[in-house]
């Protein structure tokens, strides 16, 4: 296997049946203090989400040197380059090796048509804690993007969402993304609750495989949270996780601004 199929199916974020296959389990991420805990099932499921400006804003992430394969999503966050993306940090970034390579990011994603184009990924930018130990407190990534025939990624999809830090929890949030086994985004509203002081959580059915690095938009139009963290963002479809955006996240956001 090499090393590029090793970094999809850790990718991937729950172990699902895909074409076929059953996809290896996802490696453990443990959590420190947080104990893994059953929760009942969601009386609530993700739907398709709609066409509109807020979903131009968020695609999918695809491989280039392997066929344009999807792997996780991603979204625009507003940046004075007006080039980043917000992700999980699990999705383009391998610790102890280093940032997936070839990795292209596609807007709008939906029913295999790419209509705001296809944007090469120059830059991951991830905590060290991540590129030492993965440490899933720190399961957030920031993407810069290349232009396109002399565009901005901003420019091309309408702006980008703000970043939110220091919200706190029991927030009401619309997190979409794209399953892996899905041509067109799913959606769920729902309010966030605590995992752990660190750690956050939603309880909706059918964010499965491929929306680990879904954004979690607030009201107000601001991104408090990506699928990740703890679990690698869940190991079940029912129940997912983000960390807390606060201060690691600001200066993360901070050092990809700074590094452009």
């Amino acid at each position: 296997m090499t090393r590029g199929e090793r970094m999809a199916r850790r990718r991937l974020r729950h172990a699902a049946v895909a074409a076929g296959t059953l996809l290896a389990t996802l490696a453990a991420a443990g959590c420190g203090s947080v104990a893994g805990t059953a929760h009942p099932r969601p009386s609530i499921t993700a739907v398709t989400a709609g066409s509109d400006g807020q979903t131009a804003r968020i695609g999918v992430l695809r491989l280039a040197d392997q066929g344009d394969a999807r792997s996780c999503t991603a979204s625009v966050v507003d940046s004075p380059g007006r080039d980043l993306l917000v992700t999980a940090a699990h999705c383009v970034y391998s610790a102890g090796e280093g940032p997936v390579t070839g990795l292209a990011f596609a807007p709008g994603y939906r029913d295999g048509s790419t209509p705001l184009g296809e944007w090469r990924i120059s830059r991951v930018t991830v905590d060290q804690h991540w590129q030492d130990d993965a440490d899933p407190e720190y399961d957030v990534a920031f993407l810069t993007v290349d232009p396109l025939d002399g565009q901005r990624i901003e420019d091309a999809v309408g702006g980008g969402t703000p970043l939110g830090v220091n919200r706190g929890f029991d927030l009401p949030v619309t997190v979409t993304g794209y399953p892996y086994d899905h041509e067109e985004p799913v959606t769920c509203t729902i309010r966030t609750t605590a995992q752990s002081a660190t750690q956050e959580r939603f309880d909706c059915a059918g964010f499965s495989d491929g929306t680990s690095g879904s954004p979690w938009l607030t009201a107000d139009g601001q991104v408090v949270g990506v699928i990740g963290g703890y679990q690698q963002g869940g190991d079940s479809p029912d129940t997912s996780y983000s960390i807390t955006f606060d201060n690691r996240v600001s200066a993360l956001f901070q050092r990809a601004v700074s590094d452009n």
